[in-house]
This record gives C-alpha cells, structure tokens and sequence, in this order.
C-alpha cells in the first residue's frame, strides 16, 4: 500500500485536482492508496482571516466566506457529475455551520484556540470530500473522517498526536476497508471527547506520515509544485538541481534550515518505521523527483545548501566564563522560560565564548533577557 499527499497548490483549482486524479488512477492500478489532501489553495488562510474579521466586522466574514464558496461550488460544478446534488448539500451543510460559527464569534466578541481550530478544520472537510466524490467517477474511492482516526491531547492548534489510539483507529479501519482508493483530510484530528483538533504547521505531511507508518506503506509520496527538494534554493541559486536521493536525517537538515518542501517533524513517524518518502511534482509526474531513504547511492556527495533568513546573532563572551560551569545552563533556562525558541549554538572550545542564533523578532527580548541573568557578571567586567 502506498499513501500519496497532495499539498495546497496541487488541489488549488478544478484543472490542478484532474492532475491530481489522473496521478491517483495510475498508481492505485495494482494497489489499494491512501490519499491525504490538504485545503483548495489558500483556503486555511481565508478561514483564519475570516474567523479574525469576524471579531469586528461580520459583514467582511461574510465577504470572505462568499469566496470560499464559490471556489468549493466551482469545483463540484466541474468534476461532480453522478452524485452532485448530494455533494452540493453536504458542502452547503458544512459552509452554513461555519457561518454559525462566524456569527457566533461576532456576537460573543471571543475567538479561542478551540474556535480557531474548528474554523481551520472546514478546509480539508470540504476538499477530501469533494476530492473524493470526484475521485468516484473515476474509479473505486471512499471518503473518511481523518478526524475520526487521528486522536491527540487538548492542544487545540499543535495537537500531539496519541500513536497508540491512532495505530488501532487507523489499521482497524483499513483492515475492513475495501474500496481501492481512500481519501482523507489532512492536517485534522479530535480529542479523546471528540472535539475538533489540528496538527500545526506542516500538519498534512505529517498526517500523511502517520497513515504510512501505521499501515507499514511500501512508499509515502508527498506531491507538491517543485520536482524535489533542491541543491539550493533555486530562486537564490540559479544553477540549484533537484537531489535524487537523500537520506532522512540529511532532508530534517535541509528542511530545519530553509528547505521547505518538507516540515522536519512531518517524516518523523515514517522514519521510525524506515519507510522511503518520495517528494514529487504534480504538475511534471514524470519527473523522478527526490528520494528521502536510509541508505541512498549518493551517500558520499553533499546534498546542498540551505539558508534561513531573519536570524539574528547573541554572543556571551568573556574571560570570567573559562573553567567555570553553569553559564550554558542559565543562558538556555533564561530564553526558554520566555519561550524563546534557539535556532542553533556554537561554542568556541577556549569556552571564552557561546553564540546563539534566535529568530530576528525574538533578539531585542533575548538580549534584555540576558542582560539581567548576567548582570553581576557584566558589572564586574567577566
């Protein structure tokens, strides 16, 4: 069994999601597929903007909403022949409780991480079930609630996920399923009370990775706009070409720092599980594309370049640090009770020195911050 993925750009329009069909009829020939989806474009943006407009003014929510709409009717006008009056009161269901949801927020004047995961959720509701209602006139394929099967805790907006609850829901459900093709939202997932949770940032890969590890698929295919993950990046380095293959640990690398087909905890799950991931383009299918494996034939070349913008520099440094332990303890416990996140750590060996990257908004508080843990230091000139 394979599990495919197809990102935002992919199921952007009702022309990209006929490439994404045609994908899924050639590899779901001789095996039963997963497919995870993520929301039509930018549609998740939309929500997010919808739910904060809301707040003020739900005339500007309404404005919002009729653009979501058009673009989920405009698909179902196109690929949605057999079953489109069903399809089109499912969506119109889904679309009605999401303006309660509007409304609701304008009245109350309160928008919580509860409320802005159900908002968010709407976006891959509405494309797995309309991508699967056209995969249907296609050949065999069947829609499931991811969040009927991916459970995790009470964090509504970066839910972590429980594996054990969702291995059971995930091999339970596929061992009785029969249909050929299944398509499932990414991103989306429940509490244990059954409350609407999400995954975060880059959470329909990672959705995809937890469905490949749980079924022990023979492949995870992530397909997005670019033909692999490159040397460098290709809008700053024009001679950049895609890598063939790369080991997991040299894609968390690349992804950690810039590369951003991939989100690095995304693969973790199949990782653990050493299932190979395949970065592919939707809109050149037959390009190779790039193989994130344990053991690459190219193991012996480096693989590229990346870069992150934005990173600002804090160096602690001084002659009163040599010898003596602690200084890296209350360096680090002083950005972490802030939640500062850091990016990356060098130390000279002479230990006269340690430099931390932090991201560029989080350096004028890190280094007041520091100011005060070190303050007697500084006074004595140590």
């Amino acid at each position: 069994m394979k599990v495919l993925k197809f990102g935002g750009s992919s199921v952007a329009n009702p022309e990209n999601i006929k490439k994404v069909l045609a994908i899924v009829t050639k590899e779901s020939k001789n095996q039963k597929i997963a497919v995870v989806v993520s929301a039509f474009g930018k549609t998740t943006d939309k929500l997010l903007a919808g739910a904060n407009s809301a707040l003020l003014d739900i005339t500007v929510a309404k404005e919002i909403l009729t653009t979501i709409k058009e673009l989920h009717y405009q698909v179902i006008d196109a690929l949605i022949f057999t079953n489109k009056k069903e399809a089109l009161k499912t969506v119109t269901s889904l679309l009605d409780r999401l303006s309660s949801i509007y409304e609701g927020i304008f009245l109350l004047q309160e928008l919580s991480n509860k409320t802005l995961a159900k908002v968010s959720s709407f976006g891959e509701r509405l494309s797995s079930f309309i991508i699967a209602n056209a995969a249907k006139e296609l050949f065999d394929a069947a829609h499931k609630e991811s969040r009927t099967l991916i459970s995790t805790n009470n964090e509504y907006l970066n839910a972590q996920v429980n594996f054990k609850i969702t291995n059971e829901n995930i091999t339970s459900f596929f061992n009785k399923n029969k249909h050929q093709v299944t398509v499932l939202g990414g991103f989306i997932s429940s509490n244990i009370s059954g409350e609407t949770t999400t995954l975060g940032r880059g959470g329909s890969d990672f959705s995809a990775s937890i469905y490949a590890a749980a079924l022990n698929a023979v492949e995870l295919q992530i397909w997005t706009d670019v033909p692999g993950m490159f040397t460098a990046n290709p809008r700053v380095v024009k001679q950049a070409y895609p890598i063939s293959e790369i080991s997991y640990e040299e894609a968390m690398e690349l992804s950690h720092f810039g590369a951003k087909v991939l989100y690095p905890p995304t693969i973790q799950p199949s990782l653990r599980k050493e299932i190979p991931i395949r970065i592919k383009n939707t809109f050149d299918p037959e390009s190779a594309g790039t193989l994130i494996c344990n053991n690459p034939n190219n193991s012996d070349e480096v693989k590229g370049i990346s870069h992150i913008e934005d990173i600002s520099l804090i160096t602690l440094e001084g002659g009163g640090m040599i010898g003596i332990p602690g200084f890296s303890k209350r360096l680090f416990e002083t950005l972490s009770s802030e939640k500062i996140n850091v990016v990356f750590i060098t130390q000279a060996s002479s230990e006269h020195s340690i430099c931390v990257g932090v991201y560029e908004n989080d350096a004028a508080k890190a280094t007041e911050l520091l100011n005060e843990t070190f303050n007697i230091e500084i006074e004595q000139k140590r």
